[in-house]
């Protein structure tokens, strides 16, 4: 079962800013050297507490594993049954979590780094890392804009406005990032939230200059409406950036540790098998809405199969360097270790 979270940016932002405050009068802060190992899902298999949990996803090819563990039944196995809430982006996911409408979700890095340094889910014991997701290959996260556009290489978005999913999440990221590398200015540069379903027509009718997409929406674009690249935004600073993976609440794995870790065991095998096209090909134009041709024509980025604190900790690094982090902060404290590991 599928339905969509329908949550207004300015909400997102305001229920996350509020949480946030009343974490900073609570004091007691996460940033810094930080030598706390990571958190245990469960000290041996046993029984789930919470057999059916709420999964907040987008319809993007970053989480085709989910997808492949349901059709394949790892989930079911595992005696998890799992229901899918459709969210904007991982800022949009951070408010349900805390407030419990998600159990686990899906979101980028950025956002949950981001969330955590403020401490803004501080009244469910912190988020908490469960799944690595995905990470950057070459073209697939490309800035696109229209065929007939003026824009045509890095130095003509100067000045004008680009669709990105949600701000302060891992495409403002790489944007400015590899816009910079491309001797922009990002300060430049306007960003505007656009679902990613909806970027292509907003570039076509002109409400943005281009937009920011993943797939399977770049091959649409491309495609359907001959969109073209104005920049890989996973290319010079962020080649094989980490991008992102799924997130629950310190509260959650307390309560819920045999379910974390069958999640876990669960995931384990969809990010394995997600790497094989044949397999996920037909599930993109099942939940993501495309025709089998432009699945045939997606680029595929790395579905990797271990949390890994020194890959993720990049991430923090670069976020840091480009404003979005105040200062340094360790990721390691929010993960939380398989079963037995």
């Amino acid at each position: 079962m599928t339905r969509r979270v329908g949550l207004s940016a300015r909400r997102i932002f305001g229920v996350v800013s509020a949480v946030a405050m009343l974490a900073v009068v609570s004091g007691c802060g996460l940033l810094g050297g930080s030598e706390e190992k990571p958190t245990d899902a469960a000290a041996a298999p046993g029984k789930v507490e919470k057999a059916k949990i709420t999964l907040g996803l987008l319809p993007i090819l970053d989480v085709a594993s989910v997808h492949v563990a349901i059709q394949k039944k790892y989930f079911q196995e595992e005696g998890l049954e799992v229901k899918i809430e459709i969210i904007q982006g991982g800022a949009a996911a951070i408010p349900g979590l805390i407030n419990g409408e998600l159990d686990i979700s899906f979101g980028n890095w950025v956002s949950f780094f981001g969330a955590e340094a403020k401490e803004a889910a501080k009244a469910v014991d912190g988020l908490k890392l469960v799944s690595d997701g995905y990470q950057a290959k070459p073209e697939m996260f490309l800035i696109l804009a229209k065929a007939d556009s003026p824009i045509k290489s890095p130095k003509d978005l100067e000045g004008k406005t680009i669709a990105i999913n949600t701000f302060r999440n891992i495409a403002e990221l790489t944007a400015k990032a590899t816009l910079e590398a491309n001797d922009v200015d990002p300060s430049k540069v306007t960003f505007k939230e656009f679902p990613f379903p909806d970027m292509e027509a907003a570039v076509q009718n002109g409400t943005v200059d281009a937009a920011f997409m993943v797939e399977p929406f770049i091959s649409r674009a491309q495609r359907a409406s001959g969109q073209i690249t104005v920049l890989d935004a996973a290319s010079g600073p962020t080649a094989d950036i980490p991008i992102a993976g799924y997130a629950t609440t310190g509260k959650f794995v307390k309560e819920n540790p045999n379910t974390v870790a069958a999640f876990q065991r669960a995931m384990a095998k969809g990010q394995r098998d997600a790497a094989d096209r044949p397999t996920v090909e037909p599930l993109l134009v099942e939940y993501a809405k495309v025709d089998k041709e432009t699945a045939s024509l997606v680029h595929f980025g790395e579905f990797p199969t271990t949390l890994d604190a020194t890959r993720l900790q990049r991430v923090a690094g670069l976020m840091r360097t480009y404003g979005l982090l105040e200062k340094d902060f360790d990721v390691k404290p929010m993960l939380v270790a398989p079963s037995g590991s």
